[in-house]
């Protein structure tokens, strides 16, 4: 399946607990004001792969706990994402995506992502509300969703 992306980050330390396989999914339309990457917004930029070549070095990293879905927006091109997700829990990864969406928000079908989603950061990024003490996030209003227990719960679960 094809994929636009940024880019790739095969060994991060802040996109999530532990060491994590970053895919940078290319295209956001919201064009958040102090976006921490603005240069994922064209859609049409970054460069076009298949998500074969990404699980392919995804498999060659043998350090990375698991992988992070952020952007750009990673839920403009659901289909990959999903594909993305549901191969790293294969290798055993745990799985973090991140969205300018709110967890009650998301658009039709995402729920499919939701089933291989361990942790979601929900929310746009919101430079009024920057915070440089919080953990996996850039503003107050987002949230670090564990996707697992919220549903179990029947309610938002943050960590």
């Amino acid at each position: 399946m094809k994929i636009r992306v940024a880019g790739f980050e095969p060994e991060s330390f802040v996109d999530g607990n532990g060491i994590r396989f970053t895919i940078f999914f290319q295209g956001c339309t919201r064009r958040c004001r102090g976006c921490h990457n603005p240069q994922t917004h064209d859609l049409d930029a970054g460069i076009e792969m298949t998500t074969y070549e990404i699980i392919r070095e995804m498999a060659k990293n043998s350090l990375a706990s698991g992988i992070t879905l952020t952007g750009g927006e990673p839920l403009l091109q659901l289909d990959a994402a999903i594909e993305l997700a549901k191969a790293a829990q294969q290798f055993g990864y745990n799985v973090w995506c991140y969205t300018g969406f709110t967890y009650e928000n998301l658009p039709q079908g995402a729920d499919r992502l939701l089933d291989y989603v361990d942790v979601l950061v929900d929310g746009e990024y919101r430079e009024e509300e920057r915070d440089l003490e919080l953990l996996f996030c850039g503003s107050r209003n987002q949230r670090v969703i564990d996707v697992k227990q919220s549903r179990a719960q029947g309610r938002i679960v943050c960590r």
